[in-house]
């Protein structure tokens, strides 16, 4: 394959790259067969005219735009290994004139890896983290499990009262029109928790069963439907029922249904040496980030627009698959929360930045003492992966691409690397 690459700018490099005439003719036979059925030529039936004469009736233009796409992928991949080049970010392709009998030309604006000049990065000095396990956070540990495990009980001899569950009918009315959304039967609202409109809750306390009473409430100017923004609304509620949660009470008992422990004196036991070990792997994080945080400010490096973009991209996606665990889609969110694309973008650049900037001082690290993981740490990573996922080891390793190895690969340097900074750090 002919490759040539060229610097536009600083860290942009345009990559010329073709395919060769056989393959793009085989490519263009994938895309008639792929596509036949969609033609309707006279005096033959759907799907079967022969390729020499849809094209006559079509021009073989009609398969360009498949057949591209088609050979695109592996001619790129086969160029960016030819050229050496390092890419951190998506690329922008373009072809020049499809001409029959002649190779079609590809170019690829392609950003690379800038360069990053180390500056101090062994002996830095770092803060201590104390993480000393205080009683209040034992107790506080154990009080949202006893939480976690209340019985619901209803009461009848009282109003509400915060801390209390009301179950509610209710109805908003803005300029005394019922909205979209504004009505409800038989809501469960937990008073104190926030997660209606300011001043709903408080609004509640004091009535009774039975009670019918008018909350009037203000939309907050941020709210997510425009419509009610800054808006004064009146709810009609009716108070159906008044529960609480009783908490059980804290002896062996308890401790012997939410742990495996006979007495509550070893759960303590146990919660604290837990919550000690948590509050040790938090401190060392903290010193790692404080670690790499110096490493980046002493280092200097320029880092191209493209990298934060992809990076941003990533988050993004990455967000967007969580969210569809949860069957909501990314447009369904930024419509619950008033969000557009441009203003989540937004707000994910300065995470995208650091991760970036982490990204390459630690790659610049990692190379310069050629820190890299044995064959061992990644079969005893694999095991550890296995046990997360309750899967068997094999059938684990048949399931990794030899791409998505590599990142586990790079992944490994990358924690290798920032424990060895942490390692030589100076705690004080």
């Amino acid at each position: 394959m002919a490759v040539k690459f060229e610097e536009v700018e600083k860290n942009l490099q345009k990559l010329t790259f073709e395919v060769s005439v056989d393959d793009f003719e085989k490519a263009i036979d994938r895309a008639y067969k792929k596509n036949k059925n969609k033609f309707n030529i006279p005096g033959f039936r759907k799907g079967k005219a022969p390729k020499a004469i849809v094209i006559k009736n079509y021009t073989k233009a009609v398969f360009y735009d498949d057949a591209l796409n088609d050979v695109l992928p592996d001619a790129y991949e086969a160029a960016l290994k030819e050229s050496g080049l390092d890419v951190v970010a998506r690329p922008e392709f373009d072809v020049e004139e499809i001409k029959d009998g002649e190779p079609v030309v590809f170019t690829a604006l392609v950003t690379t890896k800038p360069e990053v000049k180390l500056g101090d990065y062994k002996g830095i000095e770092v803060e201590k983290v104390d993480y000393t396990v205080t009683d209040e956070d034992v107790d506080k540990d154990i009080e949202s499990v006893r939480s976690r495990n209340a019985r619901v009980v209803t009461v009848d001899d009282r109003a509400v009262k915060s801390g209390d569950i009301a179950v509610i009918d209710f109805e908003g009315f803005v300029d005394d029109v019922p909205f979209e959304g504004g009505k409800g039967e038989n809501y469960e609202l937990e008073i104190g928790s926030n997660t209606f409109i300011p001043g709903f809750e408080d609004q509640i306390i004091g009535a009774n069963v039975d009670d019918l009473i008018d909350v009037n409430v203000t939309f907050p100017e941020e709210y997510h439907a425009d419509e009610l923004k800054g808006k004064p609304a009146v709810f009609k509620v009716k108070v159906n029922e008044i529960k609480v949660r009783e908490l059980p009470e804290l002896d062996d008992d308890f401790a012997s249904e939410v742990s495996e422990f006979d007495t509550l004196a070893d759960y303590k036991a146990d919660v604290r040496a837990k919550l000690e070990e948590k509050a040790k792997e938090n401190a060392e994080a903290q010193i790692q980030d404080s670690v790499v945080d110096k490493a980046i400010e002493n280092a200097e490096f320029d880092v191209p627009d493209a990298m934060i973009e992809y990076q941003i991209d990533i988050l993004i996606n990455d967000m967007a698959q969580n969210l569809s665990y949860q069957g909501m889609s990314l447009d369904m969110y930024m419509k619950y929360t008033g969000q557009t694309m441009e203003s989540m973008r937004e707000a994910y650049r300065d995470r995208a930045t650091k991760q970036v900037n982490a990204s390459l001082v630690i790659d610049a690290i990692s190379a310069a003492e050629g820190i890299e993981v044995s064959p061992e740490e990644v079969e005893l990573n694999l095991v550890d992966m296995s046990k997360k996922y309750n899967m068997e080891l094999d059938k684990l390793k048949e399931l990794i691409s030899e791409p998505e190895m590599d990142n586990i690969k790079k992944e490994m340097v990358f924690k290798k690397t920032i424990e060895m900074l942490a390692n030589n750090a100076v705690v004080k």
